[in-house]
């Protein structure tokens, strides 16, 4: 039952953050010297994760706890309200960012690198986008909107509807429909991961699109590529959600746990929509 009181909860000192500040700083570290062709940096890169996903459960497992003993009150309740929504509002910010960069290369950057002007320093140079943009000599196919981009787009839309049935289940007390809702919507996560790295694979072997391929390449594996690592990490959320609820977790009035997960994952269905839109699509 939750606890209504008023006292506010404090919960007693933590060694989860310092460990997950050590996985960081292994994982940041051994990724660095790995990319700059010391092969002994996958070590430090994997003892990081691993940590991380120590961290991960323990500290999930202590919340989880803590929420399941009734220490949270209407209080803490709106607390983690307002620390989601904003979180999701930096990360909305976070992907206006390269929205606008892309803005700026197609409709502003683009057109003047081609005008008269510039026609002296470029002449080879066709002002249109796709493009690699002025100087780029390599030549790419972009990727077709029509294909496993559409896929992925509808995977995305019915998982926003399985994790929404889960809700509705929840609500209801019903807890097939909660199980099976977020089963459903993990799997519609991992096949849209599933999916991408394939296009991924498409894109380098059979269409000469790397993200070294100038202005296009940039922007579409940064955009796609963030999108997807938060596409993991909200299918890493459901999967520990569903975890919690088969073990009987989360009733009708005392679910934000839940809540914040289904609110993050509607915001990449969102962003995956407009990113389909610019990105791909026109």
């Amino acid at each position: 039952m939750l606890n209504q009181s008023a006292r506010y909860f404090v919960p007693e000192p933590s060694h989860w953050p310092i460990i997950g500040s050590v996985a960081l700083l292994s994982m940041a570290s051994g990724a660095a010297l790995w990319m700059n062709e010391a092969s002994w940096g996958k070590f430090p890169l994997i003892v990081g994760l691993c940590l991380l996903f120590l961290m991960m459960f323990g500290w999930f497992g202590s919340v989880a706890r803590e929420s399941e003993g009734g220490q949270y009150n209407k209080q803490i309740d709106a607390g983690f309200r307002w620390g989601m929504s904003w979180f999701i509002f930096s990360e909305v910010m976070f992907f206006a960012a390269f929205f606008g960069a892309l803005f700026y290369m197609r409709v502003l950057s683009i057109p003047w690198l081609g005008d008269v002007e510039h026609k002296l320093l470029w002449p080879e140079f066709a002002a249109q986008w796709p493009s690699a943009g002025p100087g780029a000599s390599e030549k790419f196919t972009p990727m077709a909107a029509w294909g496993v981009p559409a896929i992925n787009t509808l995977i995305l839309l019915t998982s926003g509807v399985t994790v929404t049935i889960a809700h509705w289940g929840l609500l209801k007390n019903n807890r097939t429909h909660l199980i099976g809702g977020l089963a459903l919507t993990v799997l519609l996560g991992i096949a849209f991961l599933y999916l991408q790295v394939t296009e991924y694979h498409e894109a380098y072997t059979d269409l000469n699109l790397k993200l070294t391929s100038g202005a296009y390449g940039a922007t579409f594996f940064m955009l796609t590529g963030f999108h997807g690592f938060h596409v993991t990490v909200g299918t890493l959320m459901l999967i520990v959600i569903l975890g919690r609820s088969i073990a009987g977790h989360f009733t009708a009035d005392h679910h934000f746990g839940f809540e914040g997960v289904a609110w993050y994952w509607h915001f990449v269905d969102v962003v995956w929509l407009l990113l389909f839109v610019v990105v791909y699509w026109l």
